[in-house]
């Protein structure tokens, strides 16, 4: 995420919009409910799963926003699957 907001200080639009769902993606992933979840062995294939999911989410758009092909319609669907932290801003890793 350092990577991302350094090559990409200043994005507007549809790249800042990815940039910041990047910074949610990866705060949602290092959530400590999910460690939690998994060392109290309570629903550990579902946490375990999101994880996985936000990574993913993440590695997606790293590489869309890198080479410059970032997919709209991929970019609102998990918008609004977690649409937590709106006023997120990817600077922050700056």
């Amino acid at each position: 995420m350092c990577e991302l907001a350094s090559l990409y200080p200043k994005a507007k639009g549809l790249k800042k919009k990815a940039l910041n769902q990047c910074a949610r993606e990866l705060l949602l992933a290092q959530s400590s409910d999910w460690l939690f979840i998994i060392t109290n062995g309570t629903m550990v294939d579902y946490a375990k799963k999101r994880i996985k999911d936000h990574i993913g989410r993440f590695t997606k758009l790293y590489e869309q926003i890198k080479n410059d092909k970032i997919e709209e319609e991929f970019l609102k669907d998990i918008s609004k699957k977690d649409s937590v932290f709106p006023d997120i801003n990817y600077t922050i890793y700056l």
